[in-house]
């Protein structure tokens, strides 16, 4: 059979059945997204309005936090100068101490705020946060275990300055390493060493806080006399003389209280040593035992009442002033007994 005869013979397709299956489909998918339409439109807007309130509420807290922080040092600067001020932390360390304050803050409300943002975001996308969870819990357990140092130094840097235990310009003590604090950190704290070595301190290796610049400091003043002298004009000479300190300036600001003589400490055969102790600054200590040793030394000098040192070991029997310091080993030295218990070098006899 010819070709052409079966061509003829073969049957045509229907356009019609074509067309009408198209329209089927599109029929189909336009009630699929009729009846979806709601539920995706719902869910749109609650993400949309989930993120429109965690941006907007992040900002708010961010902006509360950092005017308070401002607010803060305002009132520090406000005070700094007046005679109140000295007895404050100083603009810098409150400056920094805010300043971290409001950097942990700001985190915490971001890292609260963004976080439960995003999981409300996977909810709404009938996500199942159970895995993701229990995924995050296990990450975070081994990150606590391999950073452990890192996260004891912060958590350690984040209670000490929320509890004020040290600021910049305190002299501390920290077990490790003692000096001035020249920088809080939330990981390391900076100090200045007595020799000007900057020691770099993490905060979780201080297991002791020794501050030296907070509530008041003590200074101590030990003056060494002959037993011969009269207690009570010593008495009376010390006690002029540290009234007279008392009235002048800085030491009235320096001094919180009347300097008291505590009495005699010891009595030796060759000098009676007097104590004297007076309520000061704090970090003040060192610089008003040295005037008040200044202004003692006068004044026992005008008196005509002559302080003594400690005996030394040996006093040269030439010194004319070695019976002055210590009249017992110059005794001694110069006893018929030591002279005769000194052997004599023979003589240089030249040939």
């Amino acid at each position: 059979m010819p070709l052409s005869a079966l061509l003829a013979a073969a049957p045509s397709p229907e356009p019609g059945g074509s067309l009408d299956e198209a329209a089927k489909q599109a029929g189909n998918a336009a009630g699929w997204v009729e009846e979806n339409w709601s539920t995706w439109l719902n869910t749109s807007l609650r993400i949309v309005l989930i993120a429109a309130v965690a941006v907007v509420l992040r900002h708010a807290v961010r902006r509360a936090l950092t005017k308070f922080i401002e607010r803060m040092n305002r009132s520090a600067q406000a005070v700094e100068g007046t005679a109140l001020g000295g007895l404050l932390v100083n603009a810098e360390r409150r400056r920094q101490r805010s300043e971290a304050i409001g950097s942990v803050l700001r985190s915490v409300s971001s890292f609260l705020i963004l976080g439960t943002a995003a999981l409300m975001i996977l909810g709404a996308f009938q996500i199942n946060l159970a895995p993701l969870l229990a995924s995050a819990g296990v990450a975070g357990v081994a990150l606590g275990f391999g950073a452990r140092n890192l996260v004891t130094d912060f958590l350690s840097g984040v209670f000490m300055i929320l509890e004020d235990q040290y600021g910049v310009g305190d002299t501390i003590d920290a077990g490790v390493a003692s000096g001035e604090v020249v920088e809080v950190g939330l990981r390391v704290t900076k100090l200045r060493g007595e020799n000007g070595a900057i020691w770099y301190v993490r905060n979780g290796e201080v297991k002791r806080i020794g501050n030296l610049s907070q509530g008041w400091s003590t200074a101590g003043v030990d003056v060494q006399v002959r037993p011969t002298e009269d207690l009570e004009r010593i008495r009376t000479v010390i006690t002029e003389a540290a009234q007279a300190m008392a009235k002048e300036d800085p030491w009235a600001e320096r001094l919180w209280g009347p300097v008291e003589i505590l009495g005699l400490d010891t009595v030796l055969l060759d000098s009676m040593t007097v104590r004297v102790s007076a309520k000061t600054m704090p970090g003040q200590a060192v610089g008003v035992e040295r005037e008040l040793r200044w202004r003692i030394k006068t004044a026992l000098d005008e008196a005509g009442i002559s302080m003594v040192a400690g005996v030394p070991d040996e006093a040269p029997a030439d010194d004319p002033t070695a019976g002055m310091a210590a009249p017992s080993a110059y005794a001694s030295a110069t006893s018929p007994q030591s002279l005769a218990a000194t052997p004599i070098p023979p003589p240089n006899v030249s040939k």
